[in-house]
């Protein structure tokens, strides 16, 4: 059995047509192995969240190849695109996107009931997936009743709820105070380890981008530097601690 999580071959994307096309990746090649955590960074418009919704599935190249865990993505109908979303992929973005007339316990677990688990399970899985992440004690709570920690902690949650072997996350960290930006990447790192989740985290905070065993940095649709560190440094408290 393969250990590549994440392999991408030959890709290319483009929006628009004729003069007016803008090139978002080109011939881009990036193979992930399974269980790492892998940093993003670029400037805006280099194409790192086209790059996510391609392995994703939310959108296809215009040419190459995008295999997840060995299945090659355009050989998939829509239907079956959505059912390995549900399945292996779980999404973590900077607006939470929690929606806001559910409340904390019904965001978690409408991924479930969309999965067609039964009612039992979706209340054990997302007392589980709250439990993970410390969000106890607030389930009946409304997302604007939460802190902004609080949120990404239940929009984790969500992602996880469902045990994807994939975690996608769009600067989770850009709309929180330092402080908390570290507990939720304390938490992403410690899912990668005990859980063995494969990470691709976009991020433009250095700091943050420290917490991947790699670092690629993008620019114009192209991969430009590829910066792999053999362990994570044991420094990374003390660091955010003098910030």
């Amino acid at each position: 059995m393969s250990d590549v999580a994440i392999r991408l071959s030959g890709v290319s994307k483009s929006y628009g047509t004729g003069a007016q096309a803008s090139r978002a990746l080109a011939n881009l090649d990036l193979e992930v192995r399974k269980g790492a955590f892998v940093s993003l960074m670029g400037p805006s418009g280099s194409g790192k969240t086209t790059l996510l919704n391609l392995i994703a599935g939310l959108d296809a190249p215009d040419s190459g190849e995008v295999v997840l865990e060995g299945i090659d993505l355009g050989t998939l109908a829509d239907h079956e695109l959505a059912d390995l979303r549900l399945h292996r992929i779980g999404f973590i973005f900077q607006a939470f996107n929690l929606i806001p007339a559910l409340t904390v316990e019904e965001n978690v677990g409408l991924f479930l009931e969309f999965a067609g688990r039964s009612k039992a399970d979706v209340r054990r899985m997302t007392g589980e997936a709250l439990q993970q992440v410390g969000v106890t004690g607030r389930e009946r709570r409304y997302p604007g009743e939460l802190s902004g920690g609080e949120q990404q902690r239940v929009a984790i949650a969500r992602a996880i709820v469902g045990r994807p072997s994939i975690l996608l996350a769009d600067e989770p960290t850009g709309n929180l105070d330092s402080h908390t930006g570290q507990v939720i990447l304390d938490m992403l790192a410690a899912l990668n380890r005990s859980a063995g989740v494969t990470v691709l985290m976009v991020t433009h905070n250095l700091f943050a981008a420290m917490y991947g065993e790699r670092t690629l940095e993008m620019q114009d649709g192209r991969i430009i530097r590829d910066v792999r560190v053999p362990e994570r440094t044991s420094e990374l408290t003390l660091v955010a601690s003098d910030r």
